[in-house]
């Protein structure tokens, strides 16, 4: 989702909370500041869509439980974002509106989106203690990027014709699955090379 309207009015934790709980759009909440939440794209809502059918399909009768992007998160630095997905397996009932024990943190990119998911909150997300992997993608062209605990939080990159293994919930998916229906460049020319063989 994309981070819109910057209300420059420092408020409390809870403040945000109450007024959260009544807003007719979401906000995210940031060092005292509120940000609106802008609406997705159709490429973004076929990716988290995608992501949070193929979790939940393969997390069926576990004890780990995938959340959609209308579930905050709040983050070790005392944030609360929006991410679009996210994977909580930890009992986490400190509040029943925000989670703080995620595994995996998924974030679909767009342009006004990008600096926020790739810096700002890659060290806010990090530095929660439970996560084991956060996972960058894009939409407008097929690149999806895995930082991984396990291997110091360096960044791996997948394309099309190949296939992530998300470590976290023992899942693997092919590059393909995630952007099913998904309409940009690189897809069109997969499609048809595919549909050519």
């Amino acid at each position: 989702m994309s981070t819109a309207i910057k209300q420059n009015n420092f408020i409390t934790e809870k403040e945000y909370l109450e007024e959260e709980s009544t807003a007719d759009i979401k906000h995210e909440y940031v060092d005292g500041n509120i940000y609106a939440m802008a609406g997705a794209s159709d490429n973004h809502d076929y990716i988290s869509g995608n992501v949070y059918r193929k979790f939940g399909n393969h997390l069926e009768g576990a004890p780990c439980r995938p959340f959609t992007s209308d579930k905050k998160l709040k983050t070790s630095k005392g944030n609360f974002r929006y991410p679009d997905c996210m994977v909580i397996c930890d009992k986490d009932d400190e509040d029943k509106y925000y989670k703080t024990k995620p595994i995996i943190l998924i974030e679909v990119l767009s342009h006004s989106t990008r600096k926020a998911d790739e810096k700002d909150k890659y060290l806010e997300y990090i530095n929660i203690p439970t996560l084991k992997e956060y996972v960058l993608i894009e939409q407008d062209y097929v690149d999806i990027t895995v930082y991984r605990k396990s291997d110091s939080w360096r960044s791996t990159h997948y394309f099309l014709d190949e296939e992530i293994f998300f470590e976290s919930i023992d899942l693997t998916l092919s590059v393909e699955e995630i952007y099913d229906r998904v309409e940009n460049e690189d897809m069109a020319k997969f499609l048809k090379r595919k549909n050519e063989l």
